[in-house]
């Protein structure tokens, strides 16, 4: 009998053969991540991004004519704010208690949150909830009204809050500063269609 032929095998490459990159020097290392760094900067410089977010135009007076005209309220908005000021939310739905809330929230030239929130035949517990819980501080006057004012510290947010106009209880609240609440105080109106 003959013995079997057994066909050559390819040898494994010997460390001399070996890529002088592929053998991990510390200079190669520090070399990849150099060209990797280069091009994560060529990436972040190339990519267009923007300061501020912004959304679809906001209709106030569109919703505040429906809702004018469905509830008979006399529902508020700012009128002739100072520059700066800019319309960035209007809704009317149920809040706390199932209260239908007519919400109309604008930035500040500082960038503050403002908002007005009225509802007819307020609960305590819609209060409670609409100034994030505050306690009352004291009384402020703006616009005519003598206003109580609740001041959250925690989670900064001011709010003065009035009986009126008609059966419904007005608060301007948000992030701002008692003076930006007050000036928006100021500025509020009856909404005319």
């Amino acid at each position: 009998m003959s013995e079997p032929t057994v066909a050559p095998t390819a040898s494994a490459p010997t460390s001399a053969s070996a890529s002088h990159y592929a053998r991990g020097s510390a200079a190669n290392m520090v070399r990849s991540l150099a060209l990797i760094v280069a091009f994560m900067a060529v990436i972040f410089f190339a990519v267009a991004r923007t300061n501020t977010l912004s959304g679809p135009p906001v209709d106030v007076s569109g919703l505040a004519t429906s809702v004018a005209r469905e509830t008979g309220w006399p529902i508020e908005v700012p009128a002739d704010l100072p520059d700066g000021w800019r319309p960035s939310a209007v809704r009317f739905v149920p809040s706390t208690d199932n209260l239908p809330t007519w919400h109309v929230g604008y930035t500040s030239p500082d960038g503050h949150y403002i908002a007005v929130e009225q509802t007819a035949d307020a609960t305590k517990k819609w209060i409670t909830q609409q100034t994030n819980r505050a306690p009352v501080k004291g009384a402020e006057v703006a616009a005519g009204r003598t206003w109580q004012l609740y001041v959250r510290d925690i989670k900064t947010q001011n709010s003065l809050v009035a009986p009126g106009p008609g059966q419904l209880t007005t608060i301007v609240t948000g992030d701002g500063t008692l003076e930006e609440l007050k000036v928006f105080a100021e500025h509020l109106q009856p909404f005319r269609s």
